[in-house]
């Protein structure tokens, strides 16, 4: 049996087989998304998703097809001239760039591929700081293995007063802990952190962002313009709010989303950061102590849920490739490099899909090869 440890898509959480026959009983693939079965699911899930991550009452929440499409949801929804990004890998880039694809005026604050951010990078406000009205931080970069100082985040409104604060956890959720007070916007797709089929995303976001979506549909509207369609965010809202959706949407992978939201919610959130944290720390001890492969991140700014390593080829008689072949003839199938990194590094994923067995096996094969 092979198990998935790459960062997304990844290993199904332990309870999706079962989840998945029993929606193929009661054929929830055939439903109309008008029906009050799906209105149940819907809430359903909802509610099990509000309670793993306690969000707030005041905050709301919509389904998407995946976080890319959010991306672009936020800047057509909240973005009418200017929004700031912080770059550091290629996630976080590619938000920005949409940005700019999108006709907006995009600055970057960036710092190299594998850096994490510090106060010094903030330095006095800039001059745009106050006509940003978005400001997009990647909470888990997934193609570099760095996750954001929590710790900046109040430097971050202090910078950025007016500016609404969309925070991007696909690759950190359940395990981050958002704190609402600081954020207006947290997002995520589901095949990572939350061990499901891909082709579903999350936008949960509060009354500021939806106010100035309608404030921005209004002023579009004056030029004849408009902040998108069927996603245009007031109306999105409005369907939700009856737990119903625009569009026909992913009915399997809310119900599922929903379902395991609930088995989590059994095994406890708490625990499930605690295993988080044993596994991380297990694994990271042994790329340390192993002859081929070496943590990319500093210690201060590493994720606990996508660990990132270089591979130390001069040490090696054998290719990426070949080793990681090794790990797949065990059973083990990690995650390469993103992009120009590929034959020089490993990803692996740290989700609550990961057994705690299973994180020390891979440890003992990291030392081992």
């Amino acid at each position: 049996m092979k198990f998935y440890l790459t960062p997304g898509p990844s290993e199904l959480y332990p309870s999706v087989a079962d989840h998945l026959r029993s929606a193929l009983r009661q054929k929830l693939t055939s439903i109309s998304h008008r029906s009050q079965t799906f209105k149940d699911i819907y809430a359903e899930t909802e509610k099990n998703l509000r309670l793993l991550l306690a969000i707030p009452d005041h905050f709301h929440l919509v389904f998407a097809s995946s976080a890319n499409e959010i991306w672009e949801r936020i800047i057509q929804n909240t973005v009418a001239l200017h929004c700031t990004h912080l770059v550091n890998g290629s996630f976080s880039s590619k938000f920005a760039d949409f940005a700019q694809k999108l006709g907006k005026n995009t600055s970057l604050i960036e710092v190299p591929f594998g850096k994490g951010f510090q106060a010094e990078n903030f330095g006095e406000p800039a001059n745009d700081s106050s006509q940003t009205e978005m400001l997009a931080i990647i909470q888990n970069e997934t193609s570099s293995g760095v996750s954001f100082d929590e710790n900046l985040m109040a430097l971050c409104q202090k910078q950025y007063p007016t500016a609404l604060i969309q925070v991007d956890a696909v690759s950190s959720l359940p395990y981050y802990t958002p704190d609402f007070t600081r954020l207006d916007g947290l997002y995520f797709s589901v095949q990572k952190g939350f061990g499901l089929p891909a082709g579903l995303g999350v936008w949960i976001f509060s009354e500021k962002v939806l106010e100035k979506a309608k404030t921005l549909q209004a002023q579009l509207a004056e030029k004849g313009s408009s902040i998108g369609s069927y996603h245009a965010l007031p109306d999105w809202l409005s369907q939700a709010q009856n737990h119903q959706t625009p569009e026909t949407p992913n009915v399997l992978g809310i119900y599922l989303l929903g379902k395991v939201c609930g088995d989590m919610l059994e095994r406890g959130i708490k625990t499930i950061r605690q295993e988080t944290n044993y596994k991380a720390a297990l694994l990271y001890d042994a790329l340390e102590r192993s002859q081929l492969f070496t943590p990319f991140v500093a210690p201060a700014h590493r994720s606990k849920t996508v660990l990132v390593a270089d591979f130390l080829a001069e040490k090696s008689q054998k290719s990426l490739s070949q080793i990681l072949q090794l790990f797949e003839n065990e059973g083990l199938i990690i995650g390469k490099g993103y992009g120009k990194y590929k034959e020089s590094q490993i990803r692996i994923a740290n989700f609550p899909s990961h057994s705690k067995e299973l994180a020390e096996k891979l440890a003992d094969l990291i030392l081992k090869y």
